[in-house]
């Protein structure tokens, strides 16, 4: 049989296409966005909305394909005489193992061509085909590269195919699906860019007042205060700093440096207040932690300096060099725990939440 060589289709792209690409890709950065700024400014519903994006634009995606989809399930394929030119199992040792082969299929009414297509053949109908052998072929019209090799032909076709001898057609006249190409994926990269910025760009405000309450200039700057403190306050932790010849174990200092940190009407909670002699650190509890926070203006500071003289000396430190007051409530209560150190090692006293000494730990 002579083969007339056909030419393969031109590779474009639809404006359909195209808009159907920017739009996903703004879909993908939309997403990733909201991800991402939900969990900088502790917005649930827009993190919420990263996950459910994707999945509302698949089924919409989903639902306007289908009548596509049932057109082309509809459609009759094309029948048509091929010879196998090569073929190459590419995995599996047992039951169906996928097969390359590379056609030249020569339909009735139209220009032949050559094709690559992929098959799952079960190992035990290998041996039936064989290069230069012919099968009969289907195809979409539309879509002349979707080839699939009939493995049971209508007695016609059976014959047909026993009886042809078909010619190999030109390397130059191999078709394939056409190429996504450069203008698909600069449109997708586009709408992913654009989905992104326009997120960022509707919360601007919250990043912007997440980014101050981090870094504001009041935290940034440290002041001095009438007693020559400096006071250091941020949104996870505040300090207080008494300057040379001043102690936090003078009366009332504690009561006003806890002040400074935590005043206001919305008094804030904390994790941990640590007091040294001249060094107040609080950490401030974080959204979330009510079984381990507690208000740090409720610890009986009142008993803090008689704390700190029994812990120097009852605990077998007799030269004490430094002190600190730890009062937290991570094993559950609150507990006021003393630590001194001194030459002969480090010794603890631990209070209760009234300043009630329960637990002594001696040096050594």
């Amino acid at each position: 049989m002579t083969i007339t060589p056909g030419a393969p289709p031109p590779a474009h792209h639809t404006p359909l296409a195209l808009a159907r690409g920017f739009l996903t890709g703004g879909v993908v950065g939309a997403s990733l966005a909201a991800l991402a700024v939900g969990g900088i400014i502790a917005n649930a519903p827009l993190f919420a909305a990263g996950f459910v994006l994707p999945v509302v634009y698949g089924l919409l995606f989903f639902l306007t394909s289908a009548p596509r989809r049932a057109r082309e399930a509809a459609a009759v394929p094309r029948t048509a005489l091929a010879v196998i030119e090569s073929l190459k199992a590419i995995g599996g040792e047992s039951g169906d193992i996928p097969v390359r082969f590379e056609l030249s299929v020569v339909p009735d009414d139209q220009p032949a061509y050559r094709v690559e297509t992929t098959q799952d053949i079960n190992l035990v109908n290998l041996s039936d085909y064989r290069p230069r052998g012919v099968v009969v072929v289907q195809y979409p019209s539309d879509r002349p590269w979707r080839v699939q090799i009939v493995k049971r032909p209508t007695p016609e076709w059976e014959d047909r195919a026993a009886s042809a001898r078909l010619d190999s057609v030109p390397e130059a006249a191999k078709v394939a699906a056409p190429p996504k190409g450069c203008a698909f994926g600069f449109i997708l990269l586009l709408g992913l860019l654009f989905g992104a910025a326009a997120v960022a760009l509707l919360f601007r405000g919250d990043l912007l007042n997440q980014d101050d309450a981090t870094k504001s200039p009041s935290a940034a700057r440290p002041t001095a205060s009438s007693t020559s403190s400096t006071t250091v306050v941020s949104s996870a932790s505040g300090t207080v700093t008494l300057g040379p010849g001043q102690s936090f174990l003078g009366k009332g200092e504690l009561v006003r440096a806890v002040g400074s940190l935590t005043g206001g009407e919305d008094r804030r909670r904390a994790l941990s207040v640590v007091v040294q002699e001249r060094l107040l650190s609080i950490v401030f509890a974080p959204t979330g932690a009510h079984s381990k926070e507690f208000d740090p203006s409720a610890l009986p500071y009142d008993r803090f300096p008689a704390l700190v003289d029994q812990a120097r000396s009852t605990l077998g430190i007799h030269s004490p060099t430094t002190w600190q007051i730890i009062t937290d409530r991570l094993t559950g209560s609150l507990v006021v725990r003393v630590v001194v150190t001194g030459p002969e090692g480090t010794a603890s006293l631990d209070a209760d939440g009234q300043g009630n000494v329960v637990r002594r730990v001696p040096a050594g």
